[in-house]
This record gives structure tokens, sequence and C-alpha cells, in this order.
């Protein structure tokens, strides 16, 4: 292997490391800007670090509007039933047929931005706190794409000698979790260690815990747990052995440890505010409306809706309305005003992962008999008391013994896509006695849906694992019979880039798949018998 950078295709252009490194000889000496300030200038006050590590926090849930847009609005989300398009676009990843230019934003892009920022780490600096931070961010990046691939560039992207290749082999999905967890536990040994020290060292450059490595420990235990439920199907022996370590070890616990990153303008308000492509799906809606859920008021806008009175008139309320997913919209002006928006706000963070989501995983832990702090109904009635104290909403406890309310059967506002069943007729209210383990899985799984919203590839995961929420199948599939409407997508397959300049790696990667490099084949951890 050679020992410069080896980016290649992927080669990120100067200007994107303006700050980080110089390109060609004593460029940036003969060029420089006299008032601009210098590498040496940046190290002073550990901005290299800094730099490099608020890069990588922007690229967990990604940050910058269109990435996002790519990643979570146009493929998870639907997949997950959070969000469905309305611009007249007949190609796209909800109807199972995106255009070849799409299919490189959610794999090449958040790859290629993450491994320079973390190799560029390891060259600046020795400091282990720095280097836990950062490994810990690279796994939180990679965890989202493999669990939307599969198969993943991973161990051997780094070499030995300080280069970085992308034209490397994948490490199937079982070695992609199993290094993931190493990394995390070396990380949670340095972490836990200086979990004491001063938040000054890192407060400028973390935008999640402002320094605060005491919180860090908690959010990357709590990331451990997430992992380790995901693979029960696969794995349930290491599932439960690394859940409990991570609940021993100490999780998020309370929303004023939540992991929301902290941005100057969250610039995915522009995308539903402003450009208006996107509108909260039908799913979401019938569940909460069925509920009669309070978070409603606090997670999405109200809408001109038309009804019957009871002597047959006409009549307009405002109320909430979402949008089938996987239609064809012939005009975007005529839907966009007719469903409901995500409430989000320039100032709001983008959020990584709440104490919400932590007690239903400790929840279904619980269930299946691990050792997780508390009964299954104990740790499920708190994750829902956490969601409602962090949206704002009152009356957690009546809807936690809510044992009659169920999904509503989806209206549409315009009357062409409604559906006279509703997908699910699970309860909110626990159920205690024999044989109830599916029914409970399926309301913890329900209940964390919607606390989650809108972490699209969390809350697909998490479908696609459990088979839970039952979500409505899509309008149109465009997949040419490959992916069942009722199954759903199970994963995106590889671009074309990466047959034309790593081919004998994606086919290898594909021989670890265990079948064809489409939507319908499953990963690894997507073995639950019964879906």
């Amino acid at each position: 292997m050679k020992t410069e950078i080896l980016y290649n295709r992927f080669l990120l252009p100067c200007a994107l490391l303006l700050l980080l490194t110089s390109c060609t000889g004593d460029f940036d000496r003969i060029n420089r800007n006299p008032y601009e300030i210098t590498r040496e200038q940046l190290g002073r006050e550990r901005y290299n670090i800094g730099s490099t590590l608020k890069g990588l926090q922007g690229l967990v849930v990604p940050s910058e509007e269109h990435r996002y847009q790519f990643v979570e609005c146009l493929a998870a989300q639907p997949f997950a039933g959070y969000m469905g398009a309305t611009v007249p676009w007949t190609d796209k990843f909800e109807t199972y047929n995106p255009p070849i230019a799409w299919q490189k934003a959610p794999f090449g892009d958040m790859i290629t931005d993450t491994y320079p920022l973390y190799r560029d780490m390891l060259d600046k600096t020795e400091d282990p706190v720095a280097l836990a931070l950062a490994k810990v961010l690279k796994v939180a990046i990679m965890h989202r794409v493999t669990d939307m691939y599969g198969p993943i560039p991973y161990s051997k992207v780094l070499a030995e000698d300080g280069s970085v290749s992308l034209t490397v082999a994948y490490d199937s999905q079982e070695q992609v979790y199993d290094r993931m967890f190493a990394e995390l536990d070396e990380a949670l040994a340095v972490l836990t260690k200086n979990a004491g020290i001063s938040p000054d060292a890192f407060k400028k450059f973390d935008n999640v815990y402002f320094g605060d490595i005491s919180k860090w420990v908690k959010f990357v235990n709590a990331l451990k747990l997430r992992m380790a439920v995901r693979i029960v199907y696969a794995d349930a022996a290491k599932a439960q052995a690394k859940a409990e370590e991570a609940v021993a070890g100490g999780v998020i616990e309370s929303n004023a440890d939540n992991a929301l990153l902290t941005v100057e303008e969250n610039r995915a308000a522009m995308i539903y505010n402003d450009w208006g492509d996107h509108r909260v799906g039908a799913d979401i809606i019938s569940y909460m409306q069925g509920y009669k859920d309070p978070r409603m008021e606090k997670m999405f806008t109200k809408v001109k809706v038309q009804y019957f009175t009871p002597d047959w008139q006409i009549a307009e309320k405002d109320d909430f309305a979402g949008i089938r997913i996987g239609i064809d919209v012939v005009n975007k002006e005529n839907v966009v005003n007719s469903y409901s928006k995500p409430i989000i706000k320039d100032s709001d963070p983008f959020v990584w992962l709440t104490a919400s989501e932590v007690f239903f995983l400790r929840a279904e832990g619980a269930l299946r008999g691990w050792k997780m702090g508390g009964t299954a109904k104990e740790l499920y009635e708190r994750g829902i008391a956490l969601s409602f104290e962090q949206r704002g909403a009152a009356g957690a406890d009546a809807y936690c013994a809510n044992s009659t309310d169920k999904p509503s059967a989806y209206a549409d506002p315009l009357s062409t896509y409604s559906v006279a069943q509703p997908a699910s007729d699970i309860t909110i209210a626990w159920e205690e006695g024999e044989n109830t383990f599916e029914r409970n899985l399926e309301r913890i799984i329900t209940q964390k849906w919607i606390a989650i919203f809108p972490l699209g590839v969390e809350a697909w995961s998490e479908q696609r694992r459990t088979g839970y929420p039952k979500l409505l199948p899509v309008v149109e599939n465009k997949s040419g019979g490959v992916i069942d409407s009722n199954t759903g997508i199970r994963r995106l397959w590889y671009p074309q880039i990466e047959y034309a300049e790593n081919g004998a790696n994606v086919a290898a990667a594909v021989a670890a798949l265990g079948g064809p490099d489409n939507g319908a084949t499953r990963l690894w951890w997507d073995k639950k018998n019964n879906q």
C-alpha cells in the first residue's frame, strides 16, 4: 500500500481541509493570508482537535441539510413510517426506485467524510480522551451506515502506516458489530478513568455535552445498549451480555443527559419549513391520533381538514393529517398544505439518543429476562413518562393506563389513499400474565418509535428487527417485484460507483451478505422468524 493518503475517488478537496492540512509543498506559506490563523496558532488552544471533533459530531445525525435530506428525509424516515415526499418525483427511495445520483449519498458521502476526519485526529494528538471521543463518534456514525447496508468498509480503511483507503475489503456486519463493541469498550475504559476532569478541557469543542466526560460515559453505554438489543435475534447470548454490561456501567437515565447536538442553526428546519419537500407520515399520525396522544400538539402542526357533520354537511376543522408513504405526487402545491409537518425550529438541537429510548431498550431486555434494573412494565412506563417530559406534554400516567384506545384507520384528507382498517390493534397499557411476550414487545417498540421521532435510521432498523410498529404498505412499489410491499424494504443496495471502482470487494461483501444486493435481502441481525 502506498504511504500517501489514498482517498482515490473520494479525495476531499483541499478547500475542505483548509484548516487541517496543507495540500502541496509551500503553497500555504506562499499564499497564506497574513490575517489568517495558522495551523500552529490553531494548535495552541487545541483547535486542531476541536475542529475535528466538531466535524465528526456533525456526521452522527448529519447536520448539513442536503446530507440530512438524503439519509433521513428521503430514505430512512419514509421506510420508518415517519415522513413522505410532497415533490412530484416518480423515482425515489420510498417507492424503491431511487435515481442513481441519489444512491451514493447515504453510503459514499458518509464514509468519505468520516474516515479522513478520524485519521486527522490520530495525526493531531496523543490525548487519550480526544482519541476516545473520536473513536466513539466514528462508531456512532458508521453504526447507522452498517444498519442501512450490512457489510461496509470498516476495519481495513485505516492502515497501520496512517494511510486511508476506501477501496478496501468490507467487513461482514457481524465483524463490524464485534469491532464496534470492542472500540466502545476501549473508549469506555479511557472515558471512565477521566470522567472527573474539568469540562473546560473540551468545552469549546464539544457541542453535545460541552466537555462533561461523565455524560459521555453514559452516552457510550447507552449506544452499546442500543447495539446490543439490535443483535438479539442473531446472537442472543452476546446481546444479553453486552446489554447487561452497558446498564451496569451507567446509561442515560434523565432528559438532562440526553445526547443532543447543539448547532448555531438547525438546517434540517429549512427542509420542512422552507422547502416543503416532506410531510409527516400517515403511519405515525394514525397511531398517535388513535391513542389521543397529547404529544402530537408538541410534535406536529395542524392543517385544515374537511369532515361530514351529523347532518351530512361538509365542514372544516384544524386537525393533524399524515401523508401516505410512496405515493406519486402530481402537483406539490395541491398536497403540501394538506398534511402536517414536524414542529422544528432553527434553534433546535439534533437528537442522537435520549433517556426515553434507553428505558424502552431496558424494558425489552427485562421482558427477555435480562438484568436491566427493573421490571419490564416499570421500565416501559418510565420510558413513556420521560418522552412526555422531553416533549413538554402532560398526562403520562393516564396515557400509560389507557387499555382501550388503539391506532386509528388512516383517513386521507384528500380522499385518495384512505385505508379502512388500522395497521395494528395494539393498545398502550401493559398486559400482565402468560403468553403476553409478543404483545408487550409490540407495545415497547411502538412507544419507542413514537418517542424517538424523527430518528429515521434507528426507527427503520427497529421496525425491520422486530416487525413493529406495523406499517401501511407503500402505495407505489416500483422495485419490479423484488421487494415485498407488506414486508417492506430491508436494506439499501450499494451504489454503482462502488461496483465501478471497488468491484471485487463489493462482490465479496455481497457474498457475505448472503443474498442479492437489493432491497429484499436481510441484514445479519434481521432474523426474527415470524416476519
